[in-house]
Formats: structure tokens, C-alpha cells, sequence
């Protein structure tokens, strides 16, 4: 609001702050480097191969210049690799670095402040430990203004739909997700988004 004292301003805009740091981090071009490089080294030792349905590739890539609306792309977990695995293939194909959905569940503070700079997206820790409804309203604002301004900035959006991996039915996180990128929509924030299923199979699951 435009009430307040500027101390008052300042604190709340404090912790925005911290609520959007919990969100994601500021992508870091050489950890991306670095992780391009290591991944390609991985997975060519991990995998035999790696296929692509190129005709499906290329009609997700018409589809995006013609609509000219922000991809969503929705995947069943298979393992704890799919995060790596489906952004590295998606970025290969000219489809751009996706932000990834992340469990907080399965990462460690270290582990969720390096996925952070990689891309990887969480929801707010307020969210499952709050102290007043006042706060849990900041941190869903907050949320809310962050999934916005992804999909008006169209960047690309990668949504697990099942956390942890193999349980095969959908997950809180995943329903919170869906439900700002479908509130975006119905709020007129973008005109629509481009939902792509992604379809990831192993031989044998890392």
C-alpha cells in the first residue's frame, strides 16, 4: 500500500526480498557453462544414447513463434537426473534454458542454492513454516508477482508434476505451480500459454 513511515516502507520491501531469494537466485553464465561442459561429459558416459523425437521438437518450435505465448512444459519424474537431463535437452534444441521446478524436499541448502543459479525454482520456505497469515499472504503475493512476470518475460517454464520421483500421482508443489500459471491466464497477466507435455523414458532408470 501507500500508507506507512519509510522505515516501514523499507522493511517490507526487506522482506520481499528475502521471500523472492528463497524463489530463485540470479543465473550464474559460468556455473551454466561449466555445467554444460560437466553434463556432456556425464552423460555421454551415463547414456548410450540420448533420442529425440525431432518432428515433435519442431513443431513445439513453430507452434512458439507463431502463438508467441510462454512454454510451459509438464513432465512426470522419472529420476533425480530428469531435471538435469530435460533442461540440457530442451536448451540443445533451441528451446531455451527452462526454469525447473524444484522439490525442496529432496535438496540440502547448499545443494538448493547451486540448483538455484542453474535455474531451478522454489517455492518460498515461509510457505510451509509461518509464523503470522500476514506472512503467508506476503509469500503468496510475492509468488504470484514472480510466476507473472516469468510468463510475461516468456521464459520458458518446466513443471514436475510428481515430487519424489516414481510416485505417480500429482504433487502439492506441483498443484501451487499449476494454479499461478492457470491464475496468470485468468487474470489476463498472458494472453495464454503453450502447455507441452514431455514424455522422458530410461532403459534402466539411473
Amino acid at each position: 500500500g501507500s500508507g506507512g513511515s519509510a522505515t516501514s516502507q523499507q522493511r517490507w520491501k526487506e522482506k520481499v526480498l528475502e521471500i523472492l531469494a528463497e524463489i530463485q537466485a540470479p543465473l550464474s553464465l559460468l556455473l551454466l557453462r561449466l555445467c554444460h561442459w560437466a553434463l556432456l561429459r556425464l552423460f555421454s558416459r551415463l547414456f548410450f544414447n540420448v533420442q529425440v523425437h525431432q518432428g515433435q521438437v519442431e513443431m513445439v518450435l513453430r507452434a512458439t513463434r507463431k502463438a508467441g505465448v510462454p512454454l510451459v512444459f509438464l513432465s512426470l519424474h522419472k529420476s533425480q537426473l530428469d531435471g538435469l537431463l530435460l533442461s540440457f535437452v530442451l536448451f540443445s534444441q533451441g528451446l531455451g534454458v527452462p526454469r525447473v521446478t524444484v522439490g525442496s524436499q529432496l535438496c540440502s541448502p547448499r545443494l538448493r542454492a547451486l540448483l538455484s543459479r542453474l535455474g531451478g525454482i522454489f517455492l518460498p520456505l515461509r510457505m510451509e513454516h509461518l509464523p503470522s497469515n500476514q506472512d503467508q499472504g506476503l509469500s503468496e503475493a510475492v509468488l504470484t508477482t514472480y510466476v507473472e512476470e516469468l510468463l510475461r518475460s516468456r521464459q520458458p517454464l518446466l513443471i514436475f508434476l510428481e515430487e519424489p520421483p516414481g510416485t505417480l500421482h500429482l504433487s502439492a508443489a506441483a498443484q501451487q505451480w499449476l494454479s499461478l500459471v492457470y491464475q496468470a491466464v485468468r487474470d489476463g497477466t498472458v494472453p495464454d500459454v503453450l502447455l507441452v507435455p514431455v514424455g522422458i523414458a530410461y532403459d534402466v532408470v539411473p
